[in-house]
């Protein structure tokens, strides 16, 4: 089994910043890619980012330039640095993790933009 566990969600103003970081644990291993997704009240899930095991990189639209995935491969940790955060971007953002193909998720953290 797999487990994550998600941390860094919060309050921010619009404009401000916030680094999300999940970190699988149990049996790692052949990994395909590592993301986060999002949902907003009403809306469907949605990917946010998402980072493949081979380092390649996808977006979605509304995000680009303004977030950025990594991972911290020895620590089998995902991070998403989020910034210059826009109250549309208000969601539960979830971990995500694709395991020989099966997906993986966290429990979502809350991210709120608001003043």
């Amino acid at each position: 089994q797999v487990q994550l566990v998600e941390s860094g969600g919060g309050l921010v103003q619009p404009g401000g910043s916030l680094r999300l970081s999940c970190a699988a644990s149990g049996r790692i291993f052949s990994i395909n890619a590592m993301g986060w997704y999002r949902q907003a009240p009403g809306k469907e899930r949605e990917l946010v980012a998402r980072i493949s095991s081979g380092g390649m990189t996808n977006y979605a639209d509304s995000v680009k330039g303004r977030f950025t995935i990594s991972t911290n491969n020895a620590k089998n940790t995902v991070y998403l640095q989020m910034n210059s955060l826009k109250p549309e971007d208000t969601a539960v953002y979830y971990c995500n993790v694709v395991q020989i193909y099966i997906n993986h998720w966290g429990k979502g953290t809350q991210v709120t933009v608001s003043s």
